[in-house]
């Protein structure tokens, strides 16, 4: 590798803002916040939402009713292909 030119790799705490779960990680991210941390300081980054508040980590996650959008979306389709085909014949004669 050469040298000077890769940012610099170190421990980095981030911290959910909603639920204040500290989460220790690699990685060169750069920002000015510091925190202590199983008694050394450490540069912090805050984020949103983090797998400690997601509703899809947490299990709170609300089903869609996919089945009943599909198949809305279906008799709305066939309305306007029949629509369309209609619109097209030309009457003979």
């Amino acid at each position: 590798m050469k040298e000077g030119i890769h940012p610099d790799y170190r421990n980095v705490v981030f911290q959910d803002t909603s639920t204040g779960m500290q989460f220790l990680i690699g990685s060169t991210i750069k920002t000015q916040k510091t925190c202590q941390f199983e008694g050394q300081t450490l540069p912090l980054v805050t984020v949103d939402i983090s797998s400690a508040s997601h509703p899809f980590f947490t299990g709170k996650q609300k089903f869609i009713d996919a089945a009943g959008r599909v198949e809305k979306f279906q008799r709305k389709y066939k309305l306007a292909k029949k629509e369309e085909v209609g619109a097209t014949e030309q009457p003979k004669g």
